[in-house]
């Protein structure tokens, strides 16, 4: 599978000029800005916000009900979710005033039995939002500073943090689009992800920029090693999220692993991102600066 698409990939790069190769990748990238933007402005978050995040209620219960049946008979209260984990269903609702909170639980364990609630308060949910933000926000600023203190030169050092922020954008809008709510789980995928995108466009520019030989040599070189390492991780994460969102179909006893399932899926995406990002966008950029006239023999040698 790596050699293919690492013949592939390399094919199509020395076969396009460097406008052609960023085309691609820029043009997604701002189809998915324009996803993150259409969702803030209608509904205040650019991704759905998870129960962690804007507070509320989730509800297991034990039971042989279908999620349909059970979504209908809460469908008085803010339910938003409901569905099956293995012989347990998992109900999700928005905020709810006290009175109405304790006459949902009071209903629920009434009629189940091995009841477990768990509750987020929306002040809790806001602060939760802002440290997220911040988290994210440090740890991008943190990879831009290790980037340009390593290479020491604005346009390469340039690429590389635009491939990464390209990264976090389509795996964001990828999670609008998909439905996928953005939660602890969700939230460490994408701070993951800061570090797998630029592990491989290191590895691309450190090539392109500090050894000898033909750019276009050079680039091969390093793509071969990075679709390698690349497509190793997807395989990886295509396991675990097959094991943690189906594997109760084949043994009923075990349950949906909603977490797992969701970092992985987030990182799939996030990762076919990235392979596009460096060998086209950051490619296309490294190609046009070490070849352009002032540089004649120092890169391309």
């Amino acid at each position: 599978m790596a050699t293919g698409l690492t013949e592939l990939l390399d094919n199509f790069v020395k076969n396009h000029n460097d406008r052609q190769l960023l085309a691609i990748p820029l043009a997604i990238l701002a189809v998915s800005l324009v996803v993150l933007l259409v969702s803030f402005v209608s509904s205040g978050s650019p991704v759905i916000l998870g129960m962690e995040f804007q507070g509320g209620t989730q509800i297991s219960v034990e039971t042989t009900d279908s999620p349909a049946v059970i979504e209908k008979m809460y469908s008085s209260y803010p339910i938003t979710d409901a569905r099956q984990t293995g012989s347990r269903v998992i109900m999700q609702f928005g905020v709810m005033d006290n009175e109405q909170q304790r006459q949902l639980e009071k209903d629920v364990m009434g009629r189940y039995s091995n009841v477990e609630i768990r509750q987020v308060g929306p002040i809790y949910g806001h602060d939760l939002q802002v440290q997220a933000m911040q988290a994210l926000v440090i740890s991008f600023i943190g990879m831009a500073i290790v980037v340009f203190l390593l290479f020491r030169t604005f346009v390469p050092s340039f690429a590389v943090i635009l491939s990464a922020f390209s990264d976090i954008i389509i795996a964001a809008a990828f999670m609008r689009v998909a439905g996928i709510e953005l939660s602890l789980g969700t939230l460490a995928a994408l701070l993951m992800l800061i570090g797998y995108s630029v592990d491989s466009d290191i590895l691309l520019t450190n090539r392109v920029i500090k050894r000898r030989g033909p750019v276009e040599e050079k680039v091969s070189r390093a793509m071969h090693t990075g679709i390698t390492m690349t497509t190793t991780t997807l395989a990886a994460l295509a396991v675990m999220y097959v094991v943690s969102t189906f594997s109760y179909l084949v043994i009923p006893s075990f349950t949906q692993i909603t977490l797992l399932s969701q970092i992985s899926i987030v990182l799939i995406a996030g990762l076919f991102a990235d392979i596009m990002n460096t060998w086209l966008l950051n490619t296309a950029i490294l190609r046009w600066y070490v070849t352009k006239p002032e540089f004649k023999g120092r890169y391309n040698r």
